[in-house]
């Protein structure tokens, strides 16, 4: 699997944004995976810990409380698809549940999630796609409390200047999985991977982000109404 390294990009400025329009499948990738996948195997060369009982080391726990403990955090993002593709723009995120991205570019993607549900939005192609949060990864990353027991934890790599932390739930959503990435001093999130079904990554690296942050109640809102309609329109 490969990894994007970053290192201290909190404060940088940081712009290789092109005016790439994602495909579905690359925005799917950022989260939003199916549990109807887990039939193919998880992808040989992750280094497993010894049992789903095994000892999650004390440096992962801090960095899980830490994290668990910023309630909101706005800031930019790149996205970087399975083949190098490359996006961004920018993100909000509230716990328990809710994300926002609102992608750079012509095809005016969004990906909101309201705590229950996940849509992905293309205003341009008048598309609405809704999945259960439940069935995604990014239900890891947006639970009030990063939950490190029950097996979830894969693996922990601990370097110096990044620990990294990777988590799977098969009885949520199959075979695939999420790899975080913090720094190891100020526990602070660098990055994410989603791993799919198949074995391909998507990468997305945050930047200029602020904490503790107060958003508008439309932030995360999702029109069920338009949603229902595009569907009953494009059948």
């Amino acid at each position: 699997m490969n990894q994007m390294r970053v290192t201290g990009m909190k404060n940088s400025s940081f712009d290789p944004i092109s005016d790439f329009a994602p495909t579905r499948r690359q925005v799917l990738g950022l989260g939003v995976v199916l549990a109807g996948a887990a039939a193919i195997n998880v992808v040989p060369g992750v280094q497993l810990l010894a049992s789903a009982q095994a000892a999650v080391p004390p440096a992962a726990q801090k960095i899980a409380d830490h994290f668990s403990s910023v309630k909101s955090m706005t800031g930019e993002f790149v996205q970087f698809g399975p083949k190098g593709e490359q996006t961004g723009g920018k993100f909000f995120l509230e716990r328990p549940g809710k994300i926002r991205f609102n992608y750079d570019g012509a095809s005016n993607f969004r990906v909101i999630s309201d705590g229950k549900s996940v849509v992905i939005l293309n205003k341009r192609l008048k598309t609405s796609d809704l999945y259960p949060l439940s069935k995604t990864p990014l239900k890891l990353l947006l639970d009030t409390r990063i939950d490190l027991s029950g097996g979830r934890v894969r693996s922990v790599k601990e370097e110096n200047d990044l620990t990294t932390i990777q988590l799977a739930d098969k009885s949520v959503f199959g075979n695939s999985r999420i790899t975080m990435m913090f720094d190891p001093k100020s526990y602070e999130l660098r990055q994410w991977t989603i791993t799919d079904a198949q074995g391909k990554d998507t990468t997305v690296m945050i930047f200029n982000v602020r904490e503790g942050v107060r958003f508008s109640p439309d932030t995360f809102a999702i029109d069920y109404t338009a949603n229902r309609e595009l569907n009953t329109k494009s059948r």
